[in-house]
């Protein structure tokens, strides 16, 4: 059962173990509108703060608030020299939601996460971004096990699927290191995929971190 859906949404609001939700609010009639305008705003902080290393980006509305948390490994990217990336991370904001709601107040609020090598986010898009520079892809991985168990982790895995290597047939390989219970509710797992874009092809990277 665990390794047929997303770790993550499994153990959405099981346990007290789980997971927390990432957007927090209440539409009756709206909601189909408030949902995209929730993953337009995270597809343009993606892309906008990728060297900030992203970990989580939480959204709660309000009748006339909307409250941001990033949840990042390098703030200082993020708030800038006195504020001043901020104030743009609102301009553009204000572009994505409706007309109507840009005297909406945009409360941004920037959370350092210190251990990197506790995020399935940042570990995946490492080693992704480490394909895409043509490293090996086992001392990628084994480098990434191994720091993350040395951070703390209980248990890590790593699978990698596509042409590795530049080879002519697609091949998927796993590496494993601990223990990965996927289906224990109550285990602590986060998860991440991504897309590693080298110029033989298309390489998906899975990574899942237990954490107790």
């Amino acid at each position: 059962m665990g390794q047929k859906i997303n770790p993550i949404g499994f153990r959405l609001e099981t346990t007290k173990y789980g997971p927390e939700w990432q957007s927090s609010w209440y539409a009756k009639h709206n909601y189909s509108k408030l949902l995209l305008e929730d993953k337009n705003i995270r597809d343009m902080l993606q892309k906008r703060l990728y060297s900030a290393g992203i970990v989580a980006i939480k959204i709660e509305r309000s009748a006339k608030k909307i409250k941001l948390t990033l949840i990042v490994s390098r703030p200082g990217l993020v708030i800038g020299r006195g504020g001043k990336e901020l104030e743009n991370i609102k301009k553009e904001i204000q572009k994505i939601v409706p007309t109507s709601a840009n005297k909406l107040n945009i409360d941004i609020q920037v959370e350092e996460f210190k251990q990197v090598d506790l995020s399935a986010k940042l570990i995946a898009e490492k080693i992704a971004y480490q394909l895409t520079k043509r490293m090996p892809y086992r001392r990628s991985v084994l480098s990434a096990m191994e720091k993350s168990m040395a951070a703390g982790a209980t248990g890590i895995k790593i699978i990698i699927g596509g042409r590795i290597n530049g080879a002519e047939i697609s091949r998927r390989e796993k590496f494993s290191q601990g223990k990965v219970p996927l289906s224990t509710i109550k285990a602590r797992i986060d998860y991440h995929e991504c897309p590693s874009l080298t110029r033989s092809g298309y390489i998906g990277v899975k990574v899942y971190l237990c954490l107790g």
